[in-house]
């Protein structure tokens, strides 16, 4: 069974488990405050997405994006936070329509697939749930659900990261004493594959079957080794601020 991961909250910081965040961001009042500053100005419209695992919500963030933002915007994010290993094809499903990062037209059977050059608002509403997949050999599946809508302040930045799990902390499967750093591909597959940086040194696999222990459902899958871009843990404005 998958651990029930807690994360952070953008505005105040508290720690909530997936489904209270939920709960929690709309009612927030660090956030509330936020929201209450923003006067006059251009208006637009943010979509607020829950994205998870198809299997388990180990892993899981919550963002705020523009409705003018691309579909390829947020390909771009979720490549950049949680997977891209190889630079893989990926393609979301919307209500049966597939948006493919590079759309063929040589189709045999069924409609072809479109381009993610779409507009959010074009293809999203309130309250639905689409899939997402990267890697059509070693796939990845997400889900995405659209938990909210709502008009505030034209701000510069597309995507806010509002919540992030913190990293899932595993101990070493050799030595059962340390926590884990690195995953053996041949033994996740089975199972296990969990190691410390010292049991690592002596498994009888070999390194160059060692990944990175990182905070994505990508984790020990192809050649992922986590993100360039976004540190594991995420971090609260309320700590960045005091910082």
């Amino acid at each position: 069974m998958a651990k029930r991961t807690k994360g952070k909250c953008k505005y105040c910081g508290k720690e909530y488990t997936f489904s209270y965040m939920n709960k929690h961001l709309p009612v927030c009042e660090e956030r509330q405050k936020k929201w209450a500053e923003e006067t006059g100005g251009k208006k637009t419209g943010y979509f607020e997405l829950a994205i998870y695992p198809k299997y388990n919500r180990e892993h899981w963030l919550y963002v705020e994006i523009k409705e003018t933002a691309l579909l390829k915007d947020l390909d771009r994010f979720l490549r950049d936070i949680w997977l891209e290993c190889c630079g893989h094809l990926s393609a979301f499903d919307i209500n049966g329509v597939c948006y493919d990062v590079m759309p063929q037209d040589n189709f045999f059977w069924g409609e072809p697939a479109k381009s993610m050059n779409y507009k959010l608002k074009s293809v999203l509403e309130k309250g639905m749930t689409f899939g997402y997949e990267y890697d059509f050999g070693s796939t990845t599946e997400l889900m995405i659900t659209v938990v909210n809508y709502r008009i505030r302040n034209n701000g510069k930045e597309k995507l806010i990261i509002l919540s992030r799990n913190n990293p899932v902390e595993t101990l070493c499967e050799e030595c059962g004493k340390k926590s884990a750093v690195y995953i053996c591909t041949q033994c996740y597959y089975e199972g296990g594959g969990w190691l410390c940086e010292d049991c690592a040194e002596t498994h009888e696999c070999g390194e160059e079957m060692l990944l990175p222990v990182c905070n994505s459902p990508r984790m020990g899958v192809c050649g992922y080794c986590g993100s360039d871009i976004y540190p594991d843990q995420f971090v609260p404005d309320i700590y960045s601020i005091k910082g």
